[in-house]
């Protein structure tokens, strides 16, 4: 994997795979990037670019271990672009990995072509995500054989108690399958050290965040799954609103990793973003947020 120094002196690892226009991508965990594969044969029309972050996968552990803090990980993704050469980039982050683009955009947002979020992180812009919409959302899956034990699980977890965490996994997966049992298993966090300290005190300036992304020009792809109660796809809808050029799509049928639930649905709008006319088909530029696909269900 070829690798680069940040600012720190940090040795961090990327991948590269595919071709076409690159696309830089972060992902969430903190964890391993190689969860996110080839983004559902994204990769065939676009060269990923994908960066571990610092203490996850090939890259290396830093010294200073309040360095894991998600705003100074945008440090990280600005030695990145500056490596590779690029004026400006095309940018995706996943999850938790949205959190450390959308605080990229609003500090660099001349570096910024286009945004794309899929299932996004809402800490880096205080989107609240109540426990209460959380199980409204996960009620969708009452028919689910697995739904009984993974609900109850969900109801302790978000009303404070102690539950576990590994039962409310199958709500992150359009399908309960083996694929998704394995992927489940390749996604979790690497070092739940890391995690803490990504959102440690001080790694998130709402206010100041929300202000800059308000004069953003980039337009912003933010991509949802119907069932994704990590991301409900009404916190997304929110997320959306603060950008004065931004694009909502719920996906039907997904969970939080929507480029398994529906390769070719997804691979085909982010592409469809990310082309040179840069927007979704049949949408117009209105200032305003757009919307496609499934809308989030009314309230129960």
């Amino acid at each position: 994997m070829p690798t680069f120094r940040a600012p720190d002196g940090t040795r961090l690892a990327y991948r590269e795979t595919g071709v076409g226009t690159p696309l830089v991508c972060v992902p969430g965990g903190p964890t391993d990037s190689a969860y996110l594969g080839d983004l559902g044969g994204l990769s065939a029309g676009h060269r990923l670019i994908v960066l571990d972050l610092r203490g996850t996968g090939r890259s290396a552990i830093p010294e200073d271990a309040s360095s894991y803090r998600c705003d100074r990980l945008v440090d990280d993704v600005e030695a990145l672009r500056a490596h590779l050469g690029l004026t400006r980039i095309d940018l995706l982050g996943h999850s938790a990995g949205a959190n450390v683009v959308t605080q990229y955009a609003a500090r660099h947002p001349g570096r910024l072509a286009r945004l794309v979020l899929v299932t996004p992180g809402t800490r880096a812009v205080g989107i609240e995500i109540t426990g209460a919409t959380r199980r409204e959302l996960a009620r969708l899956r009452k028919d689910e054989p697995w739904f009984p034990r993974a609900y109850a699980a969900l109801q302790t977890l978000t009303r404070g108690g102690p539950a576990d965490a590994e039962a409310i996994a199958p709500f992150f997966h359009g399908r309960w399958d083996e694929a998704a049992r394995q992927h489940h298993a390749l996604a979790r966090p690497a070092d739940e050290r890391i995690a803490a300290r990504f959102g440690a005190e001080g790694a998130f300036t709402p206010a100041a965040t929300r202000a800059a992304l308000a004069a953003l020009l980039a337009p912003v792809l933010l991509l949802a799954g119907e069932f994704d109660v990590n991301s409900p796809p009404r916190s997304v809808a929110e997320f959306a609103g603060l950008f004065p050029d931004g694009a909502l799509v719920v996906q039907p049928g997904a969970g939080h990793y929507p480029w398994l639930d529906d390769s070719a649905r997804f691979a085909e709008t982010v592409a469809a973003f990310l082309a040179p006319a840069a927007g979704l088909s049949g949408t117009a530029r209105t200032g305003r947020p757009r919307t496609s696909g499934t809308r989030p269900s009314p309230p129960r």
